[in-house]
């Protein structure tokens, strides 16, 4: 599976035009040809539940949420709050020819965005922050991340 990697800063036009990063867009380019039903160019656009930023996801990334939650008891609490975290605010959006997606004002608002925007890569997902709040969540993720270790990688795998 292709991954998001990297941090970039990216102007924010005055229309709220911003240029995904040419990795992302490759990489969501390889997403699509890996979800025949997704389109290259459709992103899902949500805010954070956590954090005050924008999330990018593939189409069918994003859609592969649903399995878990479908889980969950219907019409619980539960499920409910989590629906409506993922899926209320949640937009589809295509880059056009540039590779430029308009950003929506309520999530450009959510994560207080005005000139620039800081694109990072976090693997099956990316994240867009105020470049400022963006430089101090890296700084805190890798702080957090001292002493953490990942399981191994079963044999074979990686290859």
């Amino acid at each position: 599976m292709t991954r998001f990697m990297g941090t970039h800063l990216n102007r924010v036009d005055a229309k709220g035009r911003v240029s995904v990063p040419a990795p992302f867009r490759t990489a969501l380019r390889a997403h699509g040809d890996a979800a025949q039903d997704a389109g290259a160019a459709d992103i899902i656009l949500r805010p954070s539940h956590i954090y005050p930023c924008i999330e990018g996801w593939p189409a069918h990334v994003f859609h592969a949420l649903a399995a878990p939650l479908d889980r969950l008891d219907l019409f619980s609490d539960q499920q409910e709050d989590m629906a409506a975290a993922i899926y209320a605010s949640a937009m589809t959006v295509e880059a056009d020819r540039e590779g430029r997606i308009v950003l929506p004002e309520t999530l450009a608002r959510h994560a207080q965005l005005k000139d620039a925007a800081l694109f990072m890569g976090l693997g099956r997902m990316f994240q867009i922050w105020e470049p400022n709040a963006g430089e101090r969540r890296l700084v805190e993720a890798r702080g957090r991340a001292r002493g953490i270790t990942l399981p191994a990688a079963p044999s074979g795998a990686g290859s």
